[in-house]
């Protein structure tokens, strides 16, 4: 087996350390939802929100911190995120998908997270977002 077959992280501080590590994390998710929550231009993906935050807050919290290397807080919570399924109830299209993508880069630009990291995080945000598409348009 090479190097790459296995499940060991590559070497190197983690985008969870990057990023911070729990306070990094809880400060991009909580900025995400502070702009989603205030802004006219996220209004649409708000709407497919409960009216209390809160709780959606600490789910991508939770799941961010393990997606991004650290702590597996939402795995230990409620088991794998079969995140496709989890979000079939919602009608999650082109639009939708952007306007998510637009909120966390503006959450990251604000914070001023450094741009190879913010690179590194859109990235994989991109193919995740696009993964949960279940309507076309």
């Amino acid at each position: 087996m090479s190097p790459a077959d296995d499940d060991t992280p590559p070497p190197g501080p983690t985008p969870f350390d990057l990023l911070g590590g729990e306070s990094g994390v809880r400060t991009l998710v909580d900025r995400f939802y502070d702009l989603m929550e205030l802004e006219p231009e996220w209004a649409e993906l708000r709407a497919m929100h409960p009216p209390d935050l809160s709780g959606s807050r600490d789910k991508l919290f939770w799941f961010l911190c393990g997606w991004l290397g650290g702590p597996n807080h939402y795995i230990e919570r409620f088991g794998h995120p079969r995140l496709r399924a989890r979000h079939l109830p919602y009608p999650i299209g082109i639009r939708e998908r952007d306007q998510w993508l637009s909120c966390m880069h503006t959450a990251m630009a604000q914070l001023q997270i450094p741009e190879a990291l913010a690179d590194r995080l859109s990235a994989g945000f991109i193919g995740t977002a696009d993964w949960m598409r279940n309507k076309g348009g």
